[in-house]
């Protein structure tokens, strides 16, 4: 996927969002380590008032999906009563927004939609919606625009599948 195309998938989101928010503040929150390219474009796009709070969560080894997702961090930033926008890079079993959508409930977050700039559909069996996607991809193990192998490939400006 081209840089090009990247950030034509994230105006196309912006401008959803822009839409949908409209006069109303919101908190991006940013998944790390992968959704900090994804976020940073994003943010630049949003004709809203944002705060910006960010969530390390763990779910993959090497290529390897686990059934577990894990807070590696705390979360930075308080998300009581606010309008919050998970921002994430991909989204594949959808495991990762369960916890979070769960774990921000409880925190008091007043509103909470999910957008991701890529989506495996035929990996996502939850029942909960994802509210903004910037493009659908086939279930390949991907890198580059934040996506990493063993921490490697974040800084790719194009996203290249991995034949192992």
């Amino acid at each position: 996927m081209s840089h090009e195309e990247i950030l034509e998938c994230i105006d196309g989101v912006a401008e959803k969002i822009n839409r949908d928010y409209a006069g109303k503040p919101v908190m991006l929150l940013c998944v790390l380590n992968g959704a900090i390219l994804f976020t940073a474009e994003l943010m630049k796009r949003l004709d809203l008032d944002c705060e910006l709070a960010s969530l390390k969560l763990t779910s993959y080894s090497g290529t390897q999906r686990m059934d577990t997702v894990h807070a590696a961090t705390a979360l930075v930033g308080d998300v009581k009563g606010k309008n919050v926008i998970i921002c994430e890079d991909i989204v594949d079993s959808g495991n990762s927004m369960e916890f979070l959508l769960g774990y921000l409930k409880e925190l008091g977050a007043a509103d909470i939609k999910i957008c991701t700039m890529l989506f495996k559909a035929d990996m996502f069996k939850k029942s909960f919606k994802v509210d903004y996607i910037g493009k659908s991809i086939p279930n390949d193990f991907i890198l580059g625009f934040g996506l990493d192998y063993e921490e490697f490939g974040r800084n790719y400006k194009d996203i290249y599948i991995i034949n192992e």
